[in-house]
């Protein structure tokens, strides 16, 4: 059976309603918090570099580059690596799984945005707990082999738990976190980010470019993002 309120898609009944406008602004709130509090920022900034590094996967993998591994380290820093035949397209397909990286936090946030704002909320839970399994069986030696599993516990933990208010509060804040945390990273990287250094010893584009670019395409995802959390129609 169906349930259709006026304005909304048609979702399943029993499926949790997303957050009228002013409460998931007030979670955002709450994630704004998270990211720019020093002390409350390290695990927010680990949750961040484990998109960072599955989107550098993700990209690397869809172009046709064999994945060798990811390593996550215990200061949050993490690295992506792969291996390639050169040919005419590997210098673009190079530069597109570099660039990607920064702006992988923003993507998934995105998505988790629109999924929430036509009704699926608790997908969202589900789909990180599948991107997270999906990760892990990538993860190297490293911290990455406790923190992804933590992760995936974490979440696996409300999902099965949790009641419905709970999910709701733990998808928007999952959310918000991935979309506010690009932005941070962004801005404290910056140019003296490592694969700014990469795309502009392969393309001879500056690196204040692509520093550029990255804060721009966070801060446009944080806008629309947040439209579709706060101003559903």
């Amino acid at each position: 059976m169906q349930v259709t309120l006026p304005g909304m898609p048609a979702v399943p009944q029993g499926t949790p309603a997303p957050l009228p406008g002013a409460e998931a602004a007030l979670v955002g709130v709450a994630a704004l918090v998270v990211v720019a509090i020093p002390f409350l920022w390290p695990l927010a900034d680990h949750f961040n570099t484990m998109a960072h590094e599955g989107a550098h996967a993700l990209a690397a993998s869809m172009l046709g580059f064999t994945l060798e591994g990811v390593w996550l380290d215990l200061d949050a820093g993490g690295e992506t690596s792969y291996w390639y035949f050169t040919t005419s397209s590997t210098a673009a397909r190079r530069v597109v799984t570099g660039f990607v990286g920064y702006l992988g936090p923003s993507a998934f946030g995105l998505w988790a945005a629109k999924l929430i704002e036509t009704g699926r909320v608790v997908t969202v839970l589900w789909l990180a707990i599948l991107l997270l399994v999906l990760l892990l069986f990538l993860v190297r030696k490293s911290f990455g082999v406790v923190s992804v599993p933590a992760a995936i516990a974490a979440v696996a933990v409300v999902v099965h738990y949790a009641h419905a208010g709970l999910e709701v509060l733990a998808s928007y804040g999952m959310t918000w976190l991935l979309l506010l945390s690009g932005v941070r990273v962004a801005v404290a990287h910056g140019a003296d980010a490592t694969d700014a250094f990469h795309l502009s010893s392969t393309t001879r584009v500056p690196r204040q470019i692509w520093a550029l670019l990255w804060l721009a395409g966070t801060l446009l995802a944080v806008v629309i993002g947040g439209k579709w959390l706060v101003l559903r129609t």
